[in-house]
């Protein structure tokens, strides 16, 4: 797992959109999975965006998780994580309510699968959108400032999902202000500000101890 931090608008949900073609860029590569995402041929510095049709195949390996849950109200959980598997996948829906259901077994919401989004809680409406994006089967899933909109006591119950994740090795990018989180379960942690990677480096290490002084202005503020 890559933990992302930084001051609010210096680029870090910019950057994940990025990954997945959310948003277009001007210079550089991106790369998931040994597929270039959203740009392919060059003549010179021009860049030349890919068919839709490439950017959305690409986008099945690229899951994302976004800070206010997105999840279709008139859809139960359940169906909620059915959607992608039947609509892009053309998985059957039997195949599909059993992957669902095995998802939200997963994040601790088996019990809750027949709940629409306005019976649950933030957190169980986090993480339904969490199995949401699992149900993809991504090569990497991006999360948003996952608990940013979570009251702080459900806060722990989206993070405990995270860590299982990143103990089972999918790989995941998180931008986050869960220092606490960063320097427990990430394996490496970045620095973002004013669009600029600024610093990298072992969580632990660079949390106690950070070598740019940007990075130690803004961690003076949130530690």
């Amino acid at each position: 797992m890559a933990c992302i931090i930084g001051p609010s608008g210096s680029g870090k949900s910019t950057f994940l959109r990025c990954i997945n073609h959310l948003e277009r860029f001007q210079r550089g590569d991106m790369w998931v999975a040994g597929s270039e995402i959203g740009y392919t041929r060059r003549r010179g510095n021009t860049l030349h965006e890919q068919h839709p049709r490439e950017i959305a195949r690409a986008r099945r390996n690229v899951g994302m998780v976004f800070q206010h849950f997105n999840l279709f109200g008139h859809k139960t959980a359940l169906e909620n994580v059915m959607e992608g598997p039947v609509q892009v996948l053309r998985m059957s829906r039997k195949a599909a309510a059993l992957h669902a259901g095995d998802l939200l077994e997963q994040v601790g919401l088996g019990d809750r699968r027949d709940h629409y989004p306005s019976e649950l809680s933030g957190g169980q409406q986090q993480r339904v959108a969490i199995a949401r994006a699992l149900a993809m089967k991504p090569e990497v899933v991006l999360f948003d400032e996952p608990t940013s909109s979570l009251d702080p006591e459900l806060v722990g119950e989206v993070l405990r999902v995270m860590k299982d994740l990143a103990e089972s090795g999918m790989t995941m990018v998180v931008v986050t202000h869960e220092m606490g989180f960063a320097r427990e379960v990430a394996d490496s942690l970045h620095f973002m500000s004013d669009g600029v990677l600024v610093e990298s480096g072992n969580p632990a290490e660079m949390l106690a101890n950070p070598q740019n002084e940007r990075t130690k202005s803004f961690l003076s503020k949130v530690l």
